[in-house]
């Protein structure tokens, strides 16, 4: 009862107006920190991986790296295209483009095959990631030259015009996700609780709780460079958690309130919560940043953002839980001790605590593991390892831009220039490095390169071979008439890296070259983080076995963890392919299926809910370890602590499961199955493994659980928490 959980939650009880502004100056400081330095964003280094990214690495050595470019198609408006008036309106649109200062230089116009579209095509200078911010000046030129010919359609996609529609999409839809997970927790919360004023409590220290994360993250983004994922994953994550933790020390203090029937102060509740829940929700919160901490181990900077996020406000939420939440329920029972003398004063009754414990519902829900355990055990496993079993089929790819909502006006207009220009669908990149002194030569093989390439049918054409300054780099551009995201732009990656570049490039001696562009990096992130994954999964299971061992003081208990972890991750896997490798569910869900699944979602999924669902083994187990420590046999332990916990457990899945299924709704294709996914392990976790699983296992383990350790002897040792037995009433 001398922790520093305890000691931290007794000052803020007694100190409760100083704590609460204490916490909304902090909130204040870190948003004003954030805004101060601002984030500090991803550059195009930071996502080179694989091949690709050795020869992108390469290319802009010799300042020859691939330039954002953004192409306006000129059309006509209905009937057949007027060629002069196209080519007077593509002068206009090149002179006004090579005046901005953002611009590289402007291509030759260039007809389609079939003289129905002039296409303008624009380079822009700088950093490739930091296009998307440039692109409103080219756009405000291509709308003043569309006013210019009114007769005319002038349309403007690319990669920068892209990148930007995906940013307000995701916008749109991160504000719709706000508007359905705030109503659907508050109600969640209010069925909990009761009350309004209660349940607003979880809520707003979850929503203060990722403003700070936020403020936070733009600092920590100057150690690590945030990859525009941050906001994401700190909403998702944030809210979850948020109100997960301060219910657990909730529900907690309302429990001890009705077992002290009106004996102990408001201050003496505080201090039994934290002294109880409140260690929870320190291991888990610890639990959570250790496993996330292992996502470092992939060398990639899109997966250090969404660690670093999470993170920072994990470490917030319980911040919060511990400080601010005793001050609000110690103001709160302050506020109902008064209200409460005055109905005493007025001769009316004090209102007293219902008991929290576990009611019929989880009785019934438990009646399978108590009565038939083995049995339970059996048919919940194997219940799950029928869901594993959609994995043998899993398709990894990356997401390309190919797959984006056809929503954002930027992706239709590049739908019609694939289709007027397939010659301009992909473009493959070799990039050649050797002494200046060989740079004919290197020139000469690259030649012979694109005469194999010429009458290979996957390559349209190629480029003239473009050298360095100093004559160390070489590069050479080959087209392909395909889709990035079609098996034959990734056969002519396979052609042209394992047939033509072997036959000409690399029959020189001492001389370094790769393949870049898009369909190189579609094709070397996944073997990049495949080749990772064994590695952080390793750390994840070692983490996530200490930490429970740590927790509980059981070694069997860290296996049992880390195998109930594994189970119910893979089931959900197996599920999320069942879902999105397959068509069945696209009107049901809203996605057009690429019959793969995003390379970043399943190394996410193992990292997330290892640490989330040490949120429920912490609470679940920590109440049936208290039972054991105060003399109760382990079986009764086990009923006793999971019914208890039940509700609690049930609340913050729904809870958690409502803030990822609201990411089911959004546009881009990997954070809808990333969404779809957690929902699924939540509710698998929350309602088999908690309720079927895990009961049905340490009922048939008994004193076995605990090894090395022996609760019961320990029973005697260890005294029970006592407190000033001060009459209060209810704060409800």
């Amino acid at each position: 009862m001398n922790s520093l959980t305890v000691r931290t939650a007794r000052w803020s009880a007694r100190h409760p107006w100083r704590a609460i502004v204490g916490w909304l100056a902090f909130v204040v400081l870190c948003l004003v920190a954030g805004g101060a330095v601002g984030p500090n964003s991803a550059k195009t280094a930071d996502y080179r991986v694989g091949e690709a990214g050795r020869a992108e690495a390469m290319a802009a050595e010799g300042q020859l790296e691939r330039r954002s470019t953004e192409q306006v198609l000129i059309s006509a408006r209905s009937g057949t295209l007027d060629e002069r008036a196209a080519e007077a309106a593509a002068r206009d649109l090149t002179a006004r483009m090579t005046s901005l200062p953002e611009v590289a230089g402007v291509a030759a116009p260039l007809w389609s095959g079939d003289g129905r579209i002039l296409m303008v095509e624009v380079a822009l200078k700088g950093e490739e990631r930091d296009a998307k911010d440039k692109v409103d000046a080219l756009l405000a030129q291509t709308a003043a030259v569309q006013e210019s010919h009114p007769w005319l359609l002038l349309e403007e996609t690319g990669s920068p015009s892209i990148s930007r529609g995906v940013d307000q999409q995701r916008g749109e839809d991160l504000a719709l996700s706000e508007k359905i997970t705030l109503p659907v927790t508050l109600v969640t919360l209010l069925v909990v609780f009761g009350s309004v004023v209660m349940a607003l409590v979880p809520l707003l220290l979850a929503l203060s709780s990722i403003a700070a994360a936020i403020g936070l993250s733009m600092v920590v983004s100057h150690v690590s460079p945030d990859a525009g994922v941050s906001t994401n994953v700190i909403l998702m994550i944030g809210l979850a958690v948020g109100v997960d933790y301060t219910l657990f020390y909730l529900k907690r203090e309302r429990e001890e309130r009705a077992r002290g029937g009106g004996r102990l102060s408001t201050e003496a509740l505080v201090e039994l919560a934290a002294a109880t829940s409140g260690r929870a929700v320190v291991v888990s919160g610890l639990a959570v940043v250790a496993s996330t901490a292992t996502l470092y181990l992939a060398s990639d900077v899109i997966f250090s953002s969404l660690a670093t996020g999470t993170i920072v406000v994990v470490l917030v939420a319980v911040a919060s839980s511990l400080t601010a939440l005793p001050a609000l329920l110690a103001a709160l029972g302050k506020r109902a001790e008064r209200t409460a003398r005055r109905r005493v004063e007025r001769g009316r009754p004090a209102r007293r605590s219902r008991s929290q414990g576990g009611g019929r519902i989880w009785t019934a829900l438990l009646r399978p593991a108590t009565r038939h355990p083995l049995g339970t055990l059996c048919v919940s496993v194997l219940a799950l390892l029928a869901l594993v079993l959609p994995l043998a089929g899993l398709n990894i790819t990356e997401m390309s831009r190919d797959t984006h909502s056809r929503d954002i006006p930027a992706m239709r207009v590049y739908d019609r220039l694939n289709e007027a220009f397939p010659e301009q669908r992909v473009t493959h990149d070799v990039v050649v490095r050797a002494d200046a002194s060989r740079s004919q030569e290197v020139a000469g093989a690259l030649r012979r390169l694109a005469q194999l390439t010429d009458r290979d049918p996957l390559f349209a054409d190629g480029s003239p071979v473009r050298t360095s300054a100093d004559h160390r780099i070489s590069v050479l551009r080959l087209k392909v008439p395909h889709l990035g995201n079609s098996p034959q732009a990734y056969e002519s990656l396979d052609h042209l890296r394992h047939d033509h570049l072997p036959a000409t490039v690399g029959r020189l001696a001492g001389v370094e070259y790769g393949v870049s562009g898009d369909v190189a990096r579609y094709a070397d992130y996944p073997a990049h983080q495949n080749g990772k994954l064994p590695l952080v999964l390793a750390a994840l299971l070692l983490v996530t076995f200490a930490m429970t061992v740590y927790a509980f003081r059981s070694v069997v208990l860290g296996l049992i963890g880390v195998v109930l972890n594994l189970l119910s991750a893979a089931a959900a896997l197996g599920l999320l392919v069942l879902v999105f490798q397959g068509t069945w569910a696209e009107g049901l869900l809203d996605f057009h299926s690429t019959g793969s699944i995003g390379s970043r979602v399943p190394l996410f999924l193992f990292v997330i809910l290892f640490g989330l669902s040490m949120d429920y083994q912490v609470f679940v187990v920590s109440r049936i370890r208290e039972a054991a420590l105060a003399g109760v046999p382990t079986r009764q332990a086990v009923l006793d602590g999971i019914r208890t916990s039940a509700s609690v457990v049930t609340s913050a899945a729904v809870v958690m499961t409502t803030v990822f299924v609201s990411f089911v709704f959004l546009h881009i294709i990997e954070m809808k199955q990333i969404g779809f996914v957690l929902a699924a392990a939540v509710l698998l976790d929350a309602f088999v493994v908690r309720i079927m699983i895990l009961p049905s296992a340490l009922l048939l383990l008994g004193e076995a659980t605990w090894w090395p350790s022996r609760p019961a002897r320990r029973a005697r040792a260890v005294p029970g928490p006592t407190a000033p037995a001060t009459p209060v009433v209810d704060v409800r």
